[in-house]
């Protein structure tokens, strides 16, 4: 058995605000194309997507964009003007972004901050107003930019010269920064982008998904409104199981981070549906407060972990994940407010139940699985809302107060 003592008890968190365009103030939802399809798009593809959206109930909870990743566009004409492949799109890009729109949804795009893209279409590099220009007057809503065949011209040179071809269009358009963390975007981008990559591609592989988590969790000082840490797309319904699919998902939720659905939701589970459609799992995630959660405590690298975060209405969320491949975990949980030991009302936001109050918590989490809660002092004593605190405007920064929380974990052969 391993012990585990959360020594803080308070957090200072500075108000953070990003690029001044006034997108972004919660984390975008949506679909992209890419960990699917990758090349393989059209659009009876993308028009198909966009239906399916609506019908099945996704566009209702939040997911709204609809992402074009790669390989869209084959060529410039001798103006410069970026042209999309007129097979797989003969309708042009104009006429697809208003059907997207006529369903009630926003249309994305994507292009790369270098000659050629990572696919090896055109790039933006040096068209940049042109492109811009164009995505404007198709309507696009969203542009994903890369980091491909750029040469050795910086990043910090590059993406702010899109950001203001974009900004001189006249059209909002959400700028998700792909650098994939090489040059540590966190430090230098919340003027720049809407969101950046903080990892290399993820996979629909368990491992994979672990080692974006890991890159992610640290960075959680740099996000705010308007300004996000991404570890990438989601990989839920694409080959993780049902467990890590809600794993996946809840933590990604607790950070902040981009929910932009990666599967073919024409062929989704009814468990993956649930996943994704997990309300109170994404009212976490567009919590108005934009605080990233993060990990607090640990057994070991391979053990239980327990993750919290603040929401506005002095709510917190816990996480208690088992990271073990093959062993289920018993976590438990004490709390303390201030010192003193105290109960808290729990409530379970995958089983949907409030479970009650209590001053030591103790389930049994599945490998590689979680338990996400939703905690406040029981008995009417309350923390400060976020609310509250971001309400007062003398204040230049703000406390959160976190229970105390002493984690055991005890493997369960």
């Amino acid at each position: 058995m391993a012990r585990l003592v959360l020594l803080l008890v308070a957090v200072a968190v500075a108000p953070s605000f990003g690029l001044d365009n006034g997108l972004g103030r919660r984390p975008q939802m949506g679909w992209n194309s890419w960990n699917k399809f990758h090349c393989n798009i059209s659009s009876q593809l993308i028009r198909k997507t966009a239906d399916l959206l609506v019908s099945t109930g996704l566009s209702k909870v939040g997911y709204t964009y609809v992402n074009l990743d790669d390989c869209w566009a084959t060529s410039r004409d001798k103006l410069g003007r970026i042209h999309e492949d007129p097979k797989a799109f003969p309708e042009g890009m104009g006429h697809l972004g208003e059907y997207i729109h006529n369903q009630g949804l926003k249309f994305g795009i994507y292009s790369d901050a270098g000659d050629l893209t990572c696919a090896g279409r055109p790039g933006s590099l040096e068209h940049e107003n042109s492109d811009a220009q164009s995505y404007a007057d198709w309507k696009v809503d969203y542009l994903k930019y890369d980091n491909c065949h750029a040469g050795d011209i910086d990043v910090r040179e590059r993406y702010p010269i899109m950001r203001d071809a974009l900004n001189r269009t006249g059209r909002k358009i959400f700028f998700s920064m792909c650098e994939w963390g090489k040059e540590a975007p966190w430090l230098w981008a919340g003027p720049v982008g809407n969101s950046w990559r903080t990892t290399g591609d993820i996979d629909p592989s368990w491992e994979r998904t672990m080692y974006c988590l890991d890159l992610n969790e640290p960075l959680y000082p740099y996000a705010g409104p308007g300004k996000w840490n991404d570890p990438d797309m989601l990989e839920v319904g694409n080959g993780l199981t049902n467990v890590e699919g809600q794993s996946h998902f809840s933590l990604w939720a607790l950070m902040k981070a981009p929910l932009l659905i990666g599967c073919d939701i024409s062929k989704m589970s009814a468990a993956t549906k649930a996943t994704l459609m997990n309300e109170e799992v994404i009212a976490v995630n567009q919590d108005p407060l934009g605080v990233q959660g993060h990990r607090t405590s640990r057994a070991n690298p391979n053990g239980a972990e327990l993750w919290q975060g603040p929401l506005a209405d002095g709510s917190i969320i816990a996480i208690l994940f088992n990271r073990n491949d093959d062993l289920p975990a018993n976590i438990t949980v004490s709390f303390a407010f201030q010192g003193t030991a105290i109960d808290m009302e729990i409530r379970d936001l995958w089983l949907h139940k409030d479970l009650g109050q209590f001053s030591e918590f103790s389930p049994i989490v599945p490998p590689h699985g979680v338990r996400m809660l939703k905690v406040k002092p029981a008995g009417g004593k309350k923390t400060p809302s976020g609310a509250e605190l971001l309400n007062a405007t003398t204040l230049t920064s703000y406390y959160f107060i976190f229970p105390s929380i002493k984690t055991k974990v005890q493997t369960v052969v």
